[in-house]
């Protein structure tokens, strides 16, 4: 739906998994799919290490006391998401109607994964264009467009060496 936006609402601290779940309940309930499109609580992933050096893997809030929902705003969607318990509001400069993040912000956060398409292919060849290995020109041995990364096969010294690049690092080459 091209009118639905991300959105920020501020929840009580440590309620934001109880804020999605009931909006996603309501969602669900009332038929209102077509409004309110996703709700998610921005996560990373990080490595506690504890006293005796034993390492686990813990997923932790980003923004601990937000939610993030893509929704079309109107009269209904917008009351029914302040009156959720444990909501306290929108988050933006206006009292009245909520405030949606920017394109580039939405990108920044990671909440919605576009399809990435790159100009090239295995075996092509492409130039270097940001990095410590800004001037080399190589051959595209494999694209990861899930992790943004490129293995570009470089001569260095004499001999074949692959490198592993992001794709923002490299374009085609023209001779």
């Amino acid at each position: 739906m091209s009118n639905a936006k991300w959105y920020v609402i501020h929840t009580y601290s440590g309620y934001e998994n109880k804020v999605k779940d009931t909006l996603l309940t309501i969602v669900e309930n009332r038929n209102l799919q077509d409004l309110i499109l996703d709700v998610k609580i921005p996560l990373e992933t990080v490595t506690e290490i504890d006293a005796n050096g034993n390492q686990k893997q813990v997923e932790r809030k980003v923004f601990p006391g937000y939610c993030l929902v893509k929704m079309v705003v109107t009269d209904d969607t917008w009351f029914l998401v302040r009156n959720i318990r444990g909501v306290t509001g929108f988050v933006g400069a206006s009292s009245t109607a909520p405030v949606p993040l920017s394109d580039a912000e939405v990108a920044k956060l990671g909440v919605e994964s576009g399809e990435v398409k790159v100009g090239y292919k295995v075996g092509d060849t492409v130039e270097i264009v940001d990095g410590p290995l800004k001037p080399y020109v190589g051959i595209v041995d494999s694209i990861d467009t899930d992790n943004n990364s490129i293995r570009v096969v470089i001569s260095m010294f004499g001999r074949e060496t692959p490198v592993d690049l992001d794709l923002s690092q490299v374009r085609m080459f023209d001779k």
